[in-house]
């Protein structure tokens, strides 16, 4: 799939086909697309665990619910528990992971990159601070780890899956996993072949585009051109917007299926 369709296709799906396995390789895939995601000082930010749905005890698999966290969970066959790896930084070992995008030509002298300024100046003067006070440190990690969730969400739709984030107990999740301390569980992803149509009842509604991004300063709106719309909506990135007249009939036969709620 384009990389265009793919960021058009996405959809947070809830409806799983709970008796379709889903491939190992397929698995291995979307954790491939979130290793591979930029990342701050080359450093581990997001760690994650998989969890099948069969494997699991009922208690186990109740533990894990929230509120806004129930039918999906029973229907989706694999669970990827995302991290945050608080313990990131101290994983750079005074500035190693940084050496070694220097030892790969990533990080070049012309930057004024070298092993002395990684270390007395990267790792002193930022790395070290930013590790000292959580303050700093939690929101840097989250937002890091949060580039590798969002490239294995866009990879499980390449791979033909439904996927969504969804939250789970965090205090159920240490439990089951047995996750180190500096391990803070943010999302599980969701991962099955979908029940409900790729297009789930159309592309979900967002604020107006003014509204966010801006040029120069806060107040003066990055103007949104119609032929740049055009142009997304004939690739696929911009699609139909929800909802589609017979979603309600979709997620009503979707329910009587499945026994839920209508």
């Amino acid at each position: 799939m384009e990389f265009k369709q793919v960021i058009g296709s996405r959809r947070s799906i809830r409806f799983y086909q709970p008796w379709r396995p889903v491939e190992r390789e397929k698995i291995q895939a979307c954790l491939e697309a979130g290793r591979l995601a930029s990342r701050a000082v080359n450093a581990p930010f997001a760690k994650a665990v998989v969890l099948y749905r069969d494997q699991l005890t009922e208690e186990q698999r109740n533990s894990l619910k929230t509120p806004t966290t129930t039918a999906q969970l029973d229907l989706a066959p694999v669970w990827i528990i995302w991290h945050a790896n608080l313990g990131a930084i101290t994983d750079t070992k005074l500035g190693a992971t940084l050496k070694q995008l220097i030892d790969v030509g990533a990080l070049t002298p012309s930057h004024g990159w070298s092993y002395s300024y990684a270390e007395n100046v990267v790792w002193a003067q930022m790395l070290k601070p930013i590790n000292d006070d959580p303050n700093v440190l939690v929101p840097v990690v989250f937002a890091e780890a949060s580039l590798a969730i969002c490239q294995s969400l866009l990879c499980a739709v390449d791979e033909g899956l439904g996927t969504q984030l969804t939250a789970v107990t965090a205090e159920a999740v240490k439990r089951i996993v047995k996750t180190p301390d500096t391990w803070v569980p943010i999302w599980a992803q969701l991962l099955g072949y979908p029940a409900e149509s790729r297009e789930a009842g159309g592309q979900r509604p967002r604020e107006p585009f003014e509204e966010d991004f801006f040029e120069m300063e806060y107040g003066k709106p990055f103007r949104r051109d119609p032929k740049v719309v055009e142009a997304l909506e004939a690739v696929g990135m911009i699609r139909s917007a929800a909802p589609f007249p017979w979603r309600k009939d979709e997620v009503r036969a979707l329910s009587r299926a499945f026994e839920l709620p209508e």
